[in-house]
């Protein structure tokens, strides 16, 4: 049975290609600030421009006191549904993103308004059932016109005011945005 060899130059070759595909990843996941992503930290959600806004009327709203971005947009059923979920999601707000295709006005899809409603219902369980008794509705009974979703009466909770951060005087300027990862000699080169 015939050996193949690999030449040295195919295997320097591959090595540097690996480097270079390598450090491009590096430097993306650097530059997107991966890593804060990982966390529950809600600063997290304004490396995104886009969300500057939502940051901002949701830390002056009372979820802002007790809940993170995370309580409410992403599952709790396990971790490994919690990051999956995160992951696709956070790609596809990526890809809305390079590709110019996002929202003016950011709405949430149907998986991401099941979760959201999913938490509203886990968070406010005896509200519901005992003090309200507004029972167990889900998001696809409430689209099928079985019943309503939460924002359909709490429209405001917890991002109150989207149409203009007025409601919420500045709270813009309030807002913690991250530094740019940009290194600065690049910065020049573009300038």
């Amino acid at each position: 049975m015939p050996r193949f060899k690999i030449s040295n130059t195919f295997k320097a070759t591959a090595i540097v290609l690996c480097g270079i595909i390598a450090g491009t990843a590096a430097y993306f996941a650097y530059t997107l600030r991966f890593h804060s992503y990982l966390g529950d930290d809600p600063s997290a959600c304004v490396n995104c421009h886009i969300m500057t806004p939502y940051y901002a009327t949701w830390s002056h709203s009372s979820h802002g006191r007790d809940a993170t971005c995370n309580d409410c947009h992403v599952p709790h059923q396990n971790m490994a549904r919690k990051y999956l979920f995160k992951g696709t999601d956070g790609m596809k707000h990526v890809a809305y993103f390079v590709t110019h295709s996002e929202r003016d006005a950011i709405m949430a899809e149907d998986a991401s308004a099941q979760v959201i409603m999913d938490n509203c219902i886990r968070c406010h369980t005896q509200l519901n059932q005992e003090f309200v008794k507004t029972g167990r509705i889900d998001y696809m009974l409430a689209k099928q016109g079985e019943g309503m979703a939460c924002w359909d009466c709490h429209r405001n909770v917890p991002h109150g005011g989207m149409n203009s951060l007025s409601g919420t005087p500045g709270a813009e300027s309030q807002t913690p945005l991250p530094p740019s990862p940009v290194p600065s000699w690049m910065q020049q080169m573009v300038d």
